[in-house]
């Protein structure tokens, strides 16, 4: 796999935590596709309308992504896994979790189709 679609997905994967992203619904809906679905650390399902509408009014939590990992599944899907650790030590039982995210090249960018969220204890 070249290093630059590595960087690329990381890199889109990484905005997505980032506080001014995850507060803008422009940025949002640029990532994400328009049948995007995501399975919350929290048990819930969400599209993309939801995620729009409800991650800006969510408190940011600073993550950092460890063992980022992206598998070609397709010539324009990829499939990126990683472990979050957030670094807010007062919500301690969310502290880790194991993502994975299916990302899918359309309209010439790419944009994550499906996120899931499992929480796991620390490591």
């Amino acid at each position: 796999m070249e290093s630059s679609l590595f960087e690329q997905i990381y890199n889109l994967e990484d905005r997505l935590l980032q506080p001014e992203i995850r507060g803008s619904r422009e940025e949002i809906s640029l990532l994400l596709a328009d049948d995007f679905v995501e399975f919350g650390v929290s048990g819930r399902t969400f599209d993309k309308l939801q995620v729009v509408e409800e991650l800006p009014h969510s408190p940011a939590v600073p993550v950092i992504i460890e063992d980022f990992q992206v598998k070609v599944l397709a010539p324009d899907v990829v499939l990126a896994t990683y472990r979050a650790v957030k670094s807010n030590e007062s919500r301690e039982e969310m502290r880790n979790s194991l993502r994975s995210s299916i990302w899918k090249f359309i309209d010439g960018r790419w944009q994550m189709v499906f996120h899931q969220g499992t929480r796991t204890m620390e490591f």
